[in-house]
């Protein structure tokens, strides 16, 4: 008889089902730990950084031509 067909082999690079188990258990934790450290508030606890926001620049005292040229750089 021919051998079964496995669609997904086990990835040898990939964590244990233990290990993520216990990631997730942690992630889990710390974002209760963050909401009940927060109550009540408005905003939600995010488990993610939000990206850093750009500067402020002078851009009211740009000319046209300064304000294109920055487009391609």
């Amino acid at each position: 008889m021919a051998e079964k067909f496995d669609p997904a082999p086990d990835d040898k690079h990939a964590d244990s089902p233990d290990a993520a188990r216990a990631a997730d258990r942690e992630a889990h934790a710390r974002l209760e730990a963050g909401l009940v450290g927060s109550f009540p508030a408005s905003d939600p606890v995010s488990a993610a950084q939000p990206a850093p926001s750009k500067p402020d620049g002078h851009i009211d005292n740009e000319t046209l031509w300064e304000k294109l040229r920055a487009v391609f750089r």
